[in-house]
């Protein structure tokens, strides 16, 4: 008997994958503001106009100008700055969780869709159990035990983000696990293992990614939050969250310090956001037919 190869992602694609994207508003706006955010935070690597943590209190709350193209905040420092390098710590805050939440939850949901039975039953009611604690309360509880910090908030985050990945993997295998061509090669004395490495998780591979980019959105809000918060990021270290917690006082004096970060949060999220909206129209199949 022959083997019988599962179809892969790539080959579900409709021929002309990014004719079809640069078509596709969501996925062009998207895509646009996701790579600004990645920009910012690449830029500051090398280069701001100002130092984010030299304070100059002669100059504190100057409006946007050639100088300060943004102003300044109540110690002085370079809003535009700030803002740079407060976009590499929202980066790593998502990535570091949503890759925790990424590698943890799809291991759990494969391994429960291959298993079926009381190991799926267990992980599953591990993940709902884990549901009733989100990022917010999570980092509140580690902050009390092992202090505040970035770390602590990236675990949270992470954590946060196994169940739904878990979930997601586990109904998208279960549907997989029903097709004929891994019935097939299931009689081709194929295992578990390499039915779901060769099959299953390519299969999801698309469903994924998309979750990805919605994950990303939602770490960036929280870690934002955590900030604000005084949970998250920790001074010196720049972080869109903390610049709003410090412009709340100074609301009426200078409302732009609120302003410009609350925008960089609400243009990251959103570019995320419609950069999933667009993935997921190009890569469902039906979707991509339709169009």
């Amino acid at each position: 008997m022959s083997t019988v190869t599962a179809p892969s992602a790539a080959a579900l694609r409709v021929p002309g994958f990014w004719r079809r994207a640069l078509h596709h508003r969501s996925f062009v706006i998207g895509g646009t503001l996701t790579l600004l955010l990645l920009l910012a935070a690449a830029v500051s690597l090398v280069w701001t106009p100002w130092s984010p943590y030299e304070m100059d209190m002669a100059s504190k709350l100057k409006p946007p100008s050639g100088a300060h193209w943004l102003g300044t905040d109540t110690y002085g420092r370079d809003v535009a700055s700030l803002l740079l390098v407060g976009a590499r710590a929202s980066i790593l805050v998502g990535v570091i969780a949503v890759g925790i939440g990424l590698v943890v939850g799809t291991a759990l949901g494969l391994l429960a869709a291959a298993k079926r039975g009381w190991v799926e039953e267990a992980i599953m009611r591990l993940t709902d159990f884990s549901l009733a604690f989100p990022a917010i309360l999570s980092a509140i509880m580690m902050t009390a035990v092992f202090g505040a910090g970035i770390v602590n908030a990236i675990i949270a985050i992470g954590i946060y983000n196994i169940p739904t990945f878990a979930r997601i993997t586990r109904a998208s295998a279960n549907a997989i696990w029903s097709r004929e061509y891994v019935a097939a090669a299931r009689a081709c004395g194929k295992g578990s293992f390499s039915i779901t490495m060769q099959h299953v998780l390519p299969n999801i591979s698309a469903v994924l990614i998309v979750q990805i980019t919605i994950r990303f959105a939602i770490a960036i809000l929280a870690e934002a939050a955590l900030s604000y918060l005084g949970l998250g990021t920790q001074p010196p270290q720049p972080s869109w969250g903390r610049m709003l917690s410090e412009a709340q006082t100074m609301m009426f004096q200078a409302p732009l310090l609120a302003v410009f970060p609350g925008m960089a949060i609400a243009f990251a999220v959103l570019g995320l956001n419609l950069l999933g909206d667009g993935l997921r129209d190009l890569l469902d199949p039906r979707l991509a037919r339709a169009r």
